[in-house]
């Protein structure tokens, strides 16, 4: 559960950041700690996950938008945006954590926090995402 709650401040960070302009992320970022009470691994998983998705943030991009068919970032609520851009640095590049686990983890998220569509929209783009990255 520790892991569940940390994807979702990292959500709710880069949900924030994706409205903010790059040169005062540091500072949101310190500014979404203020005030919230979370152990140092939530802490510590929630900023990896977010400095990792921001530091390869072109190439998540570019990777969700060459299998999202018919579909530019830009035109994805804002929310479903930012759990692919988590959930393709995870699987990606966090090769610890099981693709399952990201995808179930990235749809539950999905459930809460969007529409009632969105976690069979995000399914299926996670699933190609994950399948492209076995194959390099």
């Amino acid at each position: 559960m520790k892991r569940r709650r940390a994807r979702e401040y990292a959500l709710q960070m880069l949900f924030q950041l994706d409205f903010t302009e790059r040169d005062r992320h540091e500072k949101a970022m310190a500014d979404f700690w203020s005030g919230k009470r979370a152990d140092r691994e939530i802490r510590e998983f929630t900023d990896h996950l977010v400095k990792g998705t921001l530091d390869h943030l072109g190439e998540i991009d570019s990777m969700i938008e060459s299998v999202a068919e018919n579909w530019i970032l830009e035109r994805m609520a804002a929310v479903d945006r930012n759990i692919l851009r988590f959930a393709t640095y995870e699987i990606v590049y966090r090769k610890d954590i099981p693709t399952a686990v990201t995808i179930n983890e990235a749809l539950e998220i999905a459930k809460k926090y969007s529409t009632a569509d969105a976690a069979t929209f995000l399914n299926g783009i996670l699933d190609r995402i994950a399948r492209e990255a076995k194959r390099v």
